[in-house]
């Protein structure tokens, strides 16, 4: 795998990259704390470690056998205050109920800076895993400093979402950025933007009463195009009207069929 890893990285243009092949989240491999100031990650899904391997200090941070928990408390770890993150997660991170998955939201809310949660959609990953997603941005301040946490529902990545991935004439993503960058300016448009949008604020206060729960669905507010339904009295009478008419129609086809020929 590291070998794997630098070559993506070689092909990306990543000419003297560091890339070290060890257990990040066994006990004593701690060299690197509150080493780095950006963090761009896309850790294992959906899996678990023997917890007798796992670092005690990660463990004392959440409580947990998840990959994907653990990760993230392991990028926390590593960050100095003011480190920048962007790391992707399964949706299950947004909105678990066990405590490891509430502490860590809790952690990242309040003890942190959580900037942003932008949905991604199902199919992503195709054809390599059709999980579904969303991409975390977070600031470690060590001192809270979450006022408002920014959503973004990304409906195209610029592929189909389907195996063979095609590419399409349209993408949400240069619009996330276009948006992104206008989060610190003073009075971003974003806090205007309705609950029905593709992207809007969320206050912290709301995040925590909700249990500090992530998924946009919780959030995202659906417009119902209002529909006219007929009088119901108006169906049943065309229903026997249709009625009559088969039925009239049965006696005319008996009547054929006894005439003699």
């Amino acid at each position: 795998m590291s070998r794997i890893g630098s070559m993506n990285l070689l092909l990306h243009g990543v000419e003297a990259a560091t890339v070290e092949r060890r257990d990040s989240l066994a006990e004593g491999v701690g060299a690197d704390d509150g080493e780095f100031s950006l963090v761009l990650a896309n850790p294992p899904f959906a899996g678990s470690v023997d917890a007798e391997s796992i670092a005690n200090d990660l463990t004392r941070m959440v409580k947990t056998k998840k990959t994907e928990l653990l990760f993230l408390a392991l990028m926390l770890r590593i960050m100095k205050d003011g480190g920048r993150a962007a790391v992707i997660v399964p949706d299950g991170v947004l909105f678990g109920s066990s405590t490891a998955h509430k502490a860590l939201r809790r952690m990242l809310v309040d003890d942190h800076k959580l900037d942003a949660v932008v949905k991604l959609p199902s199919g992503v990953f195709k054809p390599y895993a059709g999980v579904s997603t969303a991409i975390l941005f977070f600031t470690k301040t060590s001192s809270g400093g979450t006022d408002h946490v920014w959503f973004y529902d990304v409906q195209s990545d610029g592929f189909s979402l389907d195996d063979k991935r095609t590419p399409l004439a349209s993408s949400d993503l240069p619009d996330v950025l276009a948006r992104w960058q206008t989060l610190t300016d003073a009075g971003s448009p974003e806090a205007d933007r309705p609950r029905t949008a593709q992207s809007f604020l969320v206050p912290r206060h709301e995040i925590v009463d909700a249990g500090y729960d992530l998924s946009l669905n919780r959030y995202k507010e659906v417009e119902h195009d209002e529909v006219e339904h007929r009088d119901p009295l108006e169906i049943i009478a065309e229903l026997q009207a249709l009625e009559a008419e088969i039925a009239a129609a049965t006696v005319t086809l008996a009547e054929t069929l006894r005439s003699p020929r």
